[in-house]
């Protein structure tokens, strides 16, 4: 380390965006921002999990029941409680996972899930339209597809997904990062139907609508 008219200088390193401080009097080195990040989505996703599977059986909001019932709907089940990632939210990305992991019952019938699973997953994904009742109530359709995420090292990761207008989704109802939302299904005439529910938390930990 340099000492420069008497006074200690911290050298300063850049490496591949790394920034290091070397020790001297009251200084300390900072974490690599690659860690920084890794730590949060570690400390985000325990949260996350833990709000997946301590948190009581959730009831769909009566005006979704009423909604669905109005529309000649059955079979409401609810599909997947999650917390939205900075993806889910992403224009960049436009669309909501549904992680296989997360699911809490089979929403879809063996027909339909041959038929998402018939897709190559690189130019072109069997999709279905489905109905989708917004936050809002509003009632407009979106696509489900199946993806499979390879990773470096070891096996693909399976999910849903919901693509083609969930930016429009996303902005209509302001959903946001770290946001708890439920997706639920139905049937109208045996045609799979979906409902998002936004949710926030109480301090006993039961989930309102927002």
């Amino acid at each position: 380390m340099d000492v420069v008219d008497g006074e200690m200088k911290i050298e300063k390193e850049y490496d591949q965006g790394f920034r290091v401080e070397h020790e001297g009097d009251d200084h300390q080195g900072r974490l690599p921002e690659s860690s920084k990040i890794k730590k949060k989505k570690q400390k985000m996703a325990t949260r996350c999990d833990q709000q997946y599977t301590t948190s009581p059986p959730p009831d769909l909001p009566i005006k979704f029941r009423k909604r669905i019932r109005a529309l000649g709907g059955s079979d409401i089940a609810l599909v997947i409680q999650k917390c939205l990632f900075k993806t889910d939210v992403s224009s960049a990305h436009n669309r909501l996972s549904i992680p296989f992991n997360q699911i809490r019952q089979t929403f879809l019938t063996p027909q339909e899930i041959e038929f998402l699973n018939s897709g190559d997953n690189k130019k072109k994904c069997s999709e279905m339209e489905v109905m989708l009742i917004e936050p809002s109530l509003r009632r407009g359709t979106i696509s489900l597809r199946k993806w499979e995420m390879k990773k470096a090292y070891g096996s693909a990761t399976s999910m849903y997904v919901l693509v083609g207008q969930w930016n429009s989704v996303a902005w209509r109802n302001a959903l946001r990062e770290d946001e708890t939302v439920q997706l639920w299904s139905f049937r109208i005439n045996s045609k799979l139907c979906l409902a998002l529910v936004k949710r926030k938390t109480k301090s006993n930990g039961y989930f309102i609508e927002f």
